[in-house]
């Protein structure tokens, strides 16, 4: 029986949230440009991150993180994939899928994004809807919504974030 080749999960542990950060920094600092030092930001210490694991060598392979801005209204962002693993959208697409199902199963009523012009068509192919064009970081993205019928909640429990852990 064949393993598969990659898992989409959750960020659980110390070396996978390091190594979420990490790839979004090589990513969008050092591939992109996008930021001068690193991405992090405020949205971080609300978000969930959720990464794809090479299941050949343990590495993360790609990035993405969910986030709840008022209740019911979820959003994805600095969705990224490690620059050696780039072929036929496998990981991207399992990385959307696991968010959207994941968010869908905590209460989300709608779940939005704002993508880079490049993957826009792939986005419509995975059944999300284009709100409006927009420029961030003087790029072209758009601002997207997933049709939530085609990513059916799951079994994720919702994990305490750190700040939740912090409180209690």
């Amino acid at each position: 029986m064949n393993s598969p080749a990659y898992i989409f999960k959750l960020a659980s542990t110390m070396e996978e949230i390091d190594a979420y950060f990490q790839l979004r920094r090589d990513i969008f600092v050092e591939e992109q440009y996008v930021f001068e030092e690193n991405d992090v930001d405020d949205i971080d210490t609300i978000a969930h991150p959720i990464v794809a694991i090479d299941t050949s060598n343990s590495k993360v392979v790609g990035v993405v993180r969910i986030y709840e801005k008022e209740k019911g209204i979820w959003y994805g962002g600095r969705l990224g994939t490690h620059k050696d693993y780039r072929r036929g959208w496998q990981i991207g697409k399992g990385l959307i899928y696991k968010a959207v199902t994941t968010a869908n199963t905590w209460g989300c009523d709608r779940f939005l994004a704002t993508v880079q012009i490049q993957n826009v068509r792939f986005f419509q192919r995975l059944h999300w809807t284009s709100l409006e064009e927009m420029t961030i970081c003087d790029r072209p993205h758009h601002f997207m919504e997933a049709d939530l019928n085609f990513y059916p909640p799951n079994e994720e429990v919702i994990p305490m974030l750190p700040c939740d852990l912090e409180a209690s």
